[in-house]
């Protein structure tokens, strides 16, 4: 009952019943041309023979048809003449056939006609028309049909043959099949399963053969690559937000406690700064949570897009003059280089956003005297935006975690902000179907924000 529940075996059996199908038609076919319709053309000689020599007996008498029976049996013809002719006594007047019924039978009879010449026997069957006349005489007329009767043996045989093996070896093929399937498909389900008993770490076990299932599997691998890290970045966000927030929370804590000491010392001054700095606290939080409540709204696609054309060297100048009079505060050199012509489809908000975003990181963390370099330009198959610094820089393994929510490098950590801002801009590069790409500048961070031709406007 198991077996008959796997669907590779229900599949090998409906092929093997298929296959038996076909096979039963070609040997109908093959019945038809080899045995239907010599045999119908067999009929067909020895009916008209039939009337013949009944005509000759009627009309002629006795021994005008015995006179031709003679002549008709010596004839040479691709088929042996047989024949049997029974007085109206019951005694034998002419035949070459060993035996016959005793009785006439109507319509058409096959019977053995073996022959015996020199001591062996030769095979034959015939294909007979029995007759009986009104004066009680008996007529037999046949042709031999040896070799239509031989070939529907070996093909019933044949097909029997056939179709047992057929049928043997399916049920054999499918049960090998479902088996080798089966196993294929329990490591799926295990690998599930593991991952449902909260091992994330759960894999499919890939052959390397490159089939079906290795696909299957190296997709499936993939998928739960993704939700790892998923998870793990969800967790890492937890944590994050969690350290994020009690830091602020504490210090207000604290600040309310003073404040009710001061108020009931009646400390005005006292309170009406302590209020000042819960406020300023107060902000910073909310400043977190908008900032996580936009990054959540983006990626999940319920912001909604205004889309239009958009210049990018002309958004490119005017973040560059935004963030100008914070460079020249820090005497660094910022040089803006849009290439004109660079119109891209998109939404003029959020990337404006998005690269004020990456110019203030670029800023922040290049030291006073240094130099930003930021371009806009268009590649053979992109439009993109290149911002370089001559910072710290950003080491391999933390590049990969820029974008996410909270991180800091290990050289950002004493500079102000929350770890919001590139995890801001990717969201909005996913948003555009664009990719954000970190590398490293030698000394410094090199950023590029390419947008495919898929978003890309006329020029």
């Amino acid at each position: 009952m198991k077996l008959l529940q796997s669907l590779s075996f229900r599949l090998a059996l409906t092929y093997v019943l298929l296959f038996a199908g076909s096979l039963l038609l070609i040997l109908g076919i093959n019945y038809w041309v080899s045995i239907a319709r010599p045999l119908e053309a067999a009929r067909g000689e020895v009916a008209r023979e039939a009337d013949l020599y009944s005509d000759i007996y009627v009309v002629d008498g006795e021994a005008a048809l015995l006179k031709r029976l003679e002549a008709r049996r010596n004839v040479l013809a691709p088929r042996k003449a047989f024949h049997a002719f029974i007085g109206a006594d019951g005694k034998v007047v002419s035949a070459n056939i060993p035996s016959w019924p005793a009785a006439a039978r109507p319509g058409f009879t096959r019977i053995e006609a073996d022959l015996y010449v020199d001591g062996d026997e030769e095979d034959h069957e015939a294909l007979v028309l029995d007759m009986v006349f009104p004066t009680g005489a008996r007529l037999i007329i046949g042709r031999d049909v040896e070799d239509i009767d031989e070939r529907e043996e070996a093909l019933a045989d044949a097909a029997l043959w056939t179709l047992s093996v057929a049928l043997l070896l399916g049920i054999v093929g499918g049960i090998l099949m479902s088996r080798a399937i089966g196993r294929r498909i329990e490591a799926v389900n295990t690998a599930a399963r593991a991952v449902i008993g909260g091992d994330l770490g759960g894999r499919v076990a890939v052959r390397g053969t490159g089939d079906d299932f290795d696909r299957l599997g190296e997709t499936l691998n993939l998928m739960l690559d993704r939700v790892e890290n998923s998870v793990e970045a969800i967790r890492r966000v937890s944590d994050n937000v969690a350290h994020e927030l009690r830091t602020p929370l504490a210090r207000m804590q604290g600040l309310v406690d003073t404040l009710e000491a001061a108020h009931e010392r009646g400390e005005t001054a006292e309170v009406d700064a302590l209020l000042g700095r819960i406020s300023g606290e107060t902000k910073q939080l909310q400043t977190i949570f908008d900032a996580l409540l936009r990054i959540a709204r983006i990626e999940s696609g319920r912001h909604e897009l205004r889309t239009s054309e958009i210049d990018l060297g002309k958004l490119v100048e005017d973040a560059g003059e935004f963030y100008q009079p914070g460079a020249d505060d820090k005497s660094i050199t910022l040089t803006i280089e849009p290439e004109p012509g660079l119109v891209i489809s998109g939404d003029p908000d959020l990337i404006f956003q998005g690269v004020c975003n990456l110019l203030d990181n670029a800023l922040k963390y290049t030291p006073e005297g240094g130099a930003v370099h930021v371009q806009a330009r268009r590649s053979e198959t992109a439009t993109l935006v290149r911002i370089v610094d001559n910072g710290p820089g950003v080491d391999e393994a933390s590049r990969k975690k820029l974008t996410e929510r909270f991180f800091r490098a290990q050289n950002a950590e004493a500079s102000e902000g929350f770890g919001l801002g590139l995890s801001l801009v990717s969201a909005i590069a996913a948003l555009h179907r664009s990719s954000l790409t970190f590398s490293d500048a030698a000394p410094g961070l090199c950023v590029e924000w390419r947008f495919p031709r898929a978003v890309q406007g006329a020029a």
